[in-house]
């Protein structure tokens, strides 16, 4: 066993702000409007709501 302490990693900062993921969903809904894929609008739609439960 070593004498070296163990330092535990310090708290990670927040990679977006509340404002960015306000901005990431406005942005989701033009483009969900503007697109016709289902496939596409399936995964906008599921990543908006993922963004939703942190902003």
């Amino acid at each position: 066993m070593s004498d070296t302490p163990t330092k535990e990693p310090g708290r990670a900062r927040a990679l977006l702000s509340t404002a960015d993921f306000k901005l990431l969903r406005r942005a989701l809904e033009s483009h969900a409007k503007a697109t016709e894929d289902r496939d596409e609008l399936a995964k906008i739609n599921a990543l908006h709501h993922r963004l939703g439960n942190y902003g």
